[in-house]
């Protein structure tokens, strides 16, 4: 018997279990992949992120796989509009990441681990056990076909986008949207860059500095994925050249060094957060657009959240009742932290939202002042209404 079963050894699954272990709790972590195992991802963890990191003591662990910190960064529109800068430094943290998921995840679940998690990876989740009306524990397949039953007080779905947990305890949208974009991307070795996005007439493309290489993502308007999809590396270059020209022609003397890789279901959702005797997190619970690059941060600040809510009343001296609250609350916290970057994440992601971009970033560019609060902003270390003060809402006014 488990206190917590958590299914998904990713960003949210493997620091919540970490977290869960620490607090003193009997905790399985499970993934259906064999690890290491890499992952479709943007790779970027934004400023609250990386606090999460130092705050768990892993920052330093992060920093020794030779990724390089990212401390500048460039959002170019068109022609006509650059602007640039950073964040401000908060606790020491300068500086975003972009570790391979290939030693993220690994090093995660390592911590999990250390904290005395127990861990099974290629294990998938064949079912729940359902006793009461509540769910009480996980039916697991391992790889080699072998099926065991493990019990827990909560069983914790982190395990992606198309969660099975979500599926299995029939766990509602409760706010959804259209898909907004499609993107291919791949690594490159040769490019110099910062943390860039480009948006211009038919795209946008990021540019995101890793471990030994440059991931350079192309994203388009989510109706042209089939067309994109029948030529995908022709139409990858295409963009590339038609939005971000000068990373185009650093290109030419560069390697690809990985597959082209794509997706055409970039989901926007908020699913139920909990039940009895379940919660889902990280992309499980919520997806969004990953052209704002927030998907690991906030799974990191949902697994952290879930523990700080219900980590005092998992164990067996605490009531199904008491739990439950908990649970509810997680639930309510989760939906109001979250909400405002999901609005604005759709907002970026809409294209015929251009104009607005396009006059905001004028507008943000004029002054040093707005230009820090921007970058707060996109880092996540400032709500989204803080940027508007009186004086750029002035600008944005129509003459």
């Amino acid at each position: 018997m488990y206190d917590v079963i958590v299914v998904g050894a990713r960003c949210a699954g493997a620091p919540a279990a970490m977290q869960f272990a620490r607090a003193g709790y009997r905790v399985l972590l499970v993934d259906r992949s064999k690890f290491p195992a890499d992952k479709l991802s943007t790779l970027y963890i934004q400023q609250t992120g990386v606090l999460q990191l130092q705050r768990w003591g892993l920052l330093d662990a992060v920093r020794a796989t030779g990724c390089p910190p990212l401390d500048h960064v460039v959002y170019e529109l068109g022609d006509d509009v650059r602007v640039e800068g950073c964040a401000d430094p908060v606790d020491g943290v300068t500086a975003a990441y972009a570790p391979r998921r290939s030693i993220l995840d690994p090093l995660l679940v390592e911590a999990a681990v250390a904290a005395g998690a127990e861990f099974r990876d290629d294990c998938a989740v064949g079912g729940l056990v359902e006793e009461d009306g509540r769910v009480r524990g996980v039916r697991l397949v391992a790889g080699d076909g072998r099926e065991t039953v493990e019990r827990a007080r909560l069983v914790v779905g982190a395990d992606g986008m198309r969660s099975t947990v979500a599926e299995l305890t029939g766990a509602p949208k409760t706010v959804e949207h259209p898909r907004l974009t499609c993107a291919y991307y791949t690594l490159w070795q040769g490019p110099k860059t910062h943390f860039e996005l480009y948006e211009g007439p038919t795209g946008w493309v990021s540019a995101v500095p890793t471990n030994d290489a440059v991931l350079i993502s192309a994203y388009y308007p989510q109706h042209r994925f089939t067309e994109v999809r029948a030529r995908a590396r022709e139409a990858y270059l295409e963009n590339v050249r038609d939005n971000a020209p000068a990373l185009y022609a650093q290109l030419a003397g560069a390697e690809q060094v990985e597959r082209l890789y794509g997706t055409g279901d970039q989901q926007n959702f908020f699913r139920r957060a909990w039940g009895p005797g379940w919660a889902l997190i990280g992309d499980a619970g919520h997806h969004k657009d990953s052209l704002t690059a927030r998907g690991i941060s906030d799974a990191f600040a949902q697994a952290q959240l879930l523990v700080d809510l219900v980590g005092g009343v998992v164990g067996p001296d605490a009531s199904d009742a008491e739990l439950d609250v908990a649970l509810g609350r997680f639930g309510d916290a989760r939906d109001a932290v979250f909400t405002e970057n999901y609005q604005a994440t759709l907002l970026v992601a809409e294209a015929s939202a251009r104009d607005k971009r396009r006059m905001l970033l004028k507008a943000v560019a004029s002054s040093p002042e707005h230009v820090r609060r921007y970058f707060n902003t996109v880092a996540g270390l400032r709500p989204v209404s803080e940027l508007y003060t009186p004086e750029l809402l002035a600008l944005l006014k129509p003459s």
